[in-house]
């Protein structure tokens, strides 16, 4: 799947002639009001987009975000997106029907996995793994330092490109 995404990104790029300056990936949840706090790989392209004066390019926009209000937020700050699947002319009417309907898909998600975990719970079935919690805690640990090693790298050319056009950490 995700070679699939990647190809469609790039087949997009290239008909629309499109330079790709950057790459940001990140597996976090855009759910909640504080997605963006807890997405620093898209803080971190929605910057190099304001500082080069360029759109962030996003495959699909329910991987961007469930959410009317954080889409809606996104355009209401002027910060430039454009979403490959919907093409290039998706005007913000468009993106805002599209995220109407990646947010109701979000609450069928959640319900159809709730129905689920309690059929699965009312025939008797265990849910969790009480045994491994300190594996998990070991593994969750290690998964954390690993995102906050990749982060850095990653943050670290755009900081170093921010500081050399002249632009200072002062807000």
């Amino acid at each position: 799947m995700v070679g699939c995404i990647a190809n469609r990104f790039t087949r997009f790029a290239e008909t629309e002639v499109f330079e790709i300056l950057s790459e940001f990936v990140e597996a976090e949840s855009g759910k909640g009001a504080d997605a963006l706090e807890r997405r620093p790989q898209l803080a971190a392209a929605l910057a190099a987009g304001r500082s080069l004066k360029c759109p962030v390019i996003v495959a699909k926009l329910d991987r961007l975000s469930r959410d009317v209000a954080f889409v809606a937020g996104l355009m209401a700050q002027r910060v430039p997106f454009i979403v490959a699947e919907l093409g290039i002319d998706a005007d913000p009417f468009m993106l805002h029907l599209y995220a109407a309907l990646a947010e109701k898909e979000r609450r069928l998600i959640a319900e159809r996995t709730k129905a689920a975990l309690a059929e699965r719970k009312s025939r008797g079935t265990r849910l969790g793994n009480p045994t491994n919690i300190e594996e998990a805690g070991s593994i969750g640990r290690q998964t954390s330092i690993a995102g906050a090693d990749a982060f850095a790298c990653n943050v670290k050319p755009i900081i170093s490109s921010l500081r050399n056009a002249g632009i200072t950490d002062q807000w």
